[in-house]
């Protein structure tokens, strides 16, 4: 239950051994590759950067993700509620044959969703040549006619806002030897046909141009417009069925998806160990590899570079590098579901406290405390039960839903406790069908009732949170005194211990020497002088003095008082569970349910427990949250750590035997 030990790793391997080395360091999952820091002059400026391939190993997981997306499209699968992922051995997870082989399954796929683009692109081009052609369908004139030898016929549009009978006018009078007909119309244009002898056609179109006259663009068409329509959609039909054949080929490597989806957690790995080569340098005949390890891993790690030819050594991090070393937590089952609470923080810094052992506690003691109902509880327990039965979740799901159990299990206890069971639902329906009010027992008695018991379940929530605050300060003071910093220890922290301690006991009246709280003044004493101690001049301790009362007196308020939420939010959550029970019995106007009014009451009482379920899961989880990482982790926490990230086999879509 702490920080994982790191340990620097700096190895030589011939070149020919470079990918069987890191393929088997990424079977061990316990070694992250970093940049080399090396000098620029020397034998060390002679060193190249590695090349990995990471350029294509990035579009072969474009290539196989685009692959299963078109399966999905043309060939789509209802995905089982609650299926676990495949597992498979390494040896069929690293086979490279297989993965060469979807590779090459999804080239064709790619080609043949290239034909459908080409056909659906040709598709749209003849639809809007028969959308265009459609106003002349009543033109028996061939569209390709140009004229005789001395007439001219041009097609045209003129807007339809545009008087025709005017431009008819208009051209009789410009235009003698030329005449307009007129053959469609729509809330956009007239369509018309031109014919006019050859010694007036610049004349019509002069006068036409004046109504807004268009040649129309129908270049390269053959026949009539209806003979062109019926062409065309028979050309449309004709692409309808290819690319029907196309889909069909593509939906029948259906038989791949697994494949595929396995190829593309390959394709994932494979990323990142060519993501290591590149941090890589090396010469025409060694390769140098700079990284970090698990301390405790160390004796696999020599097991495995035994089997090659290369030099390693292995040091210990100093002090000045503990910015630098990443950081991985290592706990027991039951504070490893907190991990997910430090990641969404901040990781500690290395060298310093993991908190999650510190704060697993309490996490899960106000979580209770703030859901505290014993349906909502169950609920919580019996989900993350399902998941893990079935789903066999791994990682940060795994830690998810171990943090839902951990959680239920508290909701359930602290219902027990405030007699919650989805608010007062029993005791609703036994007064809905028996008439009377039920009898005392430990839902309609509770030992603590939140409705009743505010200001007791205010004072101790106030309580917990001193607790946790002066663990907080224990944890920090700690901390100071083995770093050999007691002094800060003692008159930062244990000053206020003291104070405290002086103000319990002046408000009960115990070591009051005159009326005069001896032990508060000495603790106030502890705080000014460990304020002024290490400030400057008079004028520097005045005002360091001044600052670590003003913020500790207002820090300390302001921390208690945050933890009011957890009384808030277990009053709201009962509350509201209550008042949707009251409004379920509303149809029934008093009298024994029938089958509709029931049927009502089940209603409302579902859709209002699941609106009060989802908000208070979420919102307990954030005040949580924020109870930890502001008020607590502010006593004593150290942030900045950087996560370890070693090469290891990460997966999506399958499981790997003996991997986590």
């Amino acid at each position: 239950m702490a920080i994982v030990q790191m340990k620097k790793l700096q190895l030589m391997v011939v070149r020919e051994q470079k990918e069987a080395l890191l393929r088997d360091l990424m079977l061990l999952g316990c070694v992250s590759v970093t940049e080399p820091d090396l000098p620029q002059e020397g034998d060390a400026a002679q060193l190249r950067p590695e090349s990995g391939g990471l350029t294509e190993a990035r579009a072969d997981q474009a290539k196989l993700t685009a692959a299963l997306g078109l399966l999905d499209k043309y060939a789509p699968v209802k995905s089982k509620l609650l299926s676990g992922r495949p597992e498979v051995s390494e040896a069929e997870f690293l086979d490279e044959n297989a993965y060469h082989r979807e590779l090459e399954a999804a080239s064709q796929m790619e080609d043949l969703e290239a034909q459908i683009r080409r056909l659906t692109s040709e598709e749209t081009r003849l639809r809007s040549s028969m959308e265009a052609l459609g106003p002349w369908t009543a033109l028996d004139l061939p569209l390709e006619t140009k004229g005789t030898g001395c007439a001219d016929v041009i097609l045209g549009t003129i807007p339809a806002v545009m008087d025709l009978a005017e431009a008819q006018r208009a051209l009789a009078e410009a235009a003698p030897e030329a005449e307009l007909f007129p053959v469609n119309a729509d809330k956009d244009a007239h369509y018309t046909v031109l014919v006019c002898h050859k010694s007036v056609h610049a004349e019509a179109l002069q006068a036409l141009r004046a109504f807004g006259f268009a040649i129309a663009s129908v270049a390269g068409t053959v026949g009539t417009a209806r003979e062109q329509i019926e062409a065309q959609k028979q050309l449309v039909a004709g692409i309808g069925e290819s690319r029907a054949a196309l889909e069909r080929q593509i939906a029948g490597y259906s038989t791949h998806r697994d494949a595929i989806k396995l190829s593309i957690d390959r394709a994932n790995v494979f990323i990142g160990k060519a993501e290591a080569a590149e941090r890589m340098v090396g010469t025409d005949s060694v390769v140098c590899l700079n990284g970090w390890m698990e301390a405790p891993e160390e004796a696999r790690v020599v097991d495995t570079l035994s089997k090659y030819d290369c030099s390693w050594e292995f040091t210990e991090p100093t002090e000045e590098e503990y910015d630098t070393v990443p950081v991985k937590l290592k706990n027991a089952a039951v504070t490893e579901p907190l991990n997910m609470v430090t990641n969404m923080y901040s990781l500690p810094a290395y060298g310093t406290l993991d908190p999650n052992p510190l704060m697993a506690p309490f996490f899960i003691l106000f979580y209770g405390i703030m859901m505290a109902d014993m349906g909502y509880g169950l609920l919580m327990i019996a989900a993350a039960l399902i998941v893990k039965h079935f789903v066999k979740p791994k990682r940060g799901s795994k830690t998810f839903v171990n943090l839902l159990l951990e959680g239920g299990i508290s909701t359930f206890i602290f219902g027990v406790l405030t007699g919650g069971f989805f608010g007062d639902l029993i005791p609703t329906l036994y007064k809905m069908f028996k008439g009377v009010e039920m009898g005392d027992n430990f839902l309609t008695k509770p030992l603590i009732n939140p409705l009743n018991d505010t200001q007791t379940i205010l004072y101790g929530a106030l309580v917990l949170g001193v607790l946790q605050l002066c663990t907080g300060m224990i944890i920090s003071m700690a901390a100071k005194i083995k770093k050999g910093d007691t002094r800060s220890a003692i008159f930062e922290e244990g000053s206020w211990f003291v104070i405290l301690a002086g103000l319990l006991m002046f408000v009960f009246k115990i070591g009051n020497v005159a009326g005069i709280p001896v032990v508060l003044i000495i603790g106030a004493l502890m705080l000014i002088y460990g304020a002024a101690y290490p400030a400057k001049g008079f004028f520097g301790k005045a005002a360091a003095v001044l600052a670590a009362i003003y913020n500790g007196v207002t820090g300390w308020l302001g921390d208690i008082l945050s933890y009011s939420r957890l009384m808030a939010l277990m009053l709201a959550g009962s509350v509201v569970a209550q008042v949707f029970n009251n409004l379920a019995t509303m149809p029934m106007g008093g009298n024994k349910p029938n089958i509709l009014t029931f049927f009502f009451f089940v209603a409302i009482c579902l859709v209002g427990h699941a609106l009060n379920f989802a908000l208070n899961l979420l919102g307990c989880f954030v005040h949580d949250l924020r109870l930890q990482c502001l008020e607590y982790f502010g006593k004593f926490y150290q942030d900045g750590g950087k996560p370890f990230k070693p090469l290891e086999i990460n997966t999506k879509y399958v499981d790997v035997e003996n991997h986590l």
